[in-house]
C-alpha cells in the first residue's frame, strides 16, 4: 500500500519493545508502536519525539491483528518493517497453569505474530522491499519443562521464520528471528520467574542492538552473547533425553 513508511513494533510498551522503539527512532525511522497500555505509548512517545503513531490494543484478542492493519492504512502508513516482538510466558507445571491464560500466550506469541506477517508481506513483495523481526528466543532449542508451552511457541516462531527467509530469497525481503537468552525485562514479572534463568539475564540495550544488525544483515537466525550462542546450539551435541532433564532442572518458580 502506497504511504509513509514506518517501523511497526509490536508489544512496545516496556522491555525489548520499548528499547526497540528508541533504537529504531534514533536511526531516524518514524514508527507504528502497539501495545495495551495507552499510558506507558502516550510516555514512550513523548520521550522519543519525532513521527511516532500509537495504537492501544490487545493482539491476543480475536480480530485484533486485523483491525490494526485497518487502522494503519486509514492513517496512510505504510509498513516497512515489522518487528514483532509482543508475547509473554508462564512458569509452572502445566497442569497447574490456568488454561485461560496458556490459550491467551498461544494467541499472542503464535497466532498474531503469524496473521500481522502473512498481512504485510504482500506489499513488501510487491515493492520489493521489507523487513520483519520475529523475536523469538533461545527456548526456541529445546522443550521446555515448567515453561512447556512458552518453550513450544518460541519454537514456532524459529521454525516459521527460518521457512520464510528461505522463502524469500530474491524477493527484496529480509526476515530474521531475535533468539536472545534471559533478558532483563518485565517478562519475568509476568511470567512469575524467580530463579537462575532472571540471574542469567543480560540487558536489553544489547539484544536489540544486535537484533537489527542482524536484521539488516538479513541473518536468519540471530543470537546475542557467545554463551547464548553456546546454549542454544548445545542441543546437537546433548541426548535429548539428557536435555530434558537439564533444563527441568533449571530453577524458575
Amino acid at each position: 500500500m502506497p504511504g509513509r513508511p514506518v517501523t511497526l513494533i509490536t508489544g512496545a510498551s516496556a522491555g525489548l519493545g520499548a528499547e526497540f522503539a528508541r533504537q529504531c527512532a534514533a536511526r531516524g525511522e518514524a514508527l507504528a508502536l502497539l501495545a495495551r497500555r495507552r499510558d506507558r505509548l502516550e510516555a514512550l512517545k513523548a520521550e522519543l519525539g519525532g513521527e511516532v503513531h500509537i495504537f492501544a490494543a490487545d493482539l491476543a484478542l480475536p480480530g485484533a491483528p486485523a483491525g490494526l492493519i485497518a487502522q494503519m492504512h486509514a492513517q496512510d502508513l505504510q509498513i516497512a518493517t515489522l518487528i514483532n516482538n509482543a508475547g509473554f510466558g508462564l512458569a509452572g507445571r502445566f497442569d497447574r497453569q490456568p488454561a485461560e491464560r496458556q490459550s491467551g500466550m498461544i494467541d499472542l506469541n503464535i497466532g498474531a505474530l503469524t496473521e500481522l506477517a502473512r498481512a504485510v508481506l504482500p506489499a513488501m513483495i510487491e515493492r520489493r522491499s521489507g523487513a520483519i523481526l520475529n523475536v523469538a528466543s533461545t527456548a526456541a532449542f529445546q522443550p521446555g519443562p515448567n515453561m512447556a508451552v512458552y518453550y513450544a511457541t518460541k519454537a514456532y516462531v524459529l521454525s516459521l521464520t527460518e521457512a520464510l527467509h528461505q522463502e524469500l530469497k530474491g524477493t527484496g525481503v529480509k526476515v530474521s528471528a531475535l533468539c536472545p537468552g534471559p533478558t532483563e525485562t518485565e517478562f519475568f514479572d509476568v511470567a512469575q520467574v524467580k530463579g537462575m534463568l532472571r540471574k542469567l539475564a543480560t540487558d536489553a540495550p544489547s539484544v536489540v542492538r544486535a537484533g537489527l544488525r542482524g536484521l539488516d544483515r538479513n541473518q536468519a537466525i540471530v543470537i546475542p552473547g557467545l554463551r547464548n550462542k553456546a546454549m542454544a546450539q548445545s542441543y546437537r551435541f546433548v541426548p535429548r533425553a539428557l536435555m530434558r532433564r537439564v533444563i527441568a532442572r533449571i530453577k524458575v518458580e
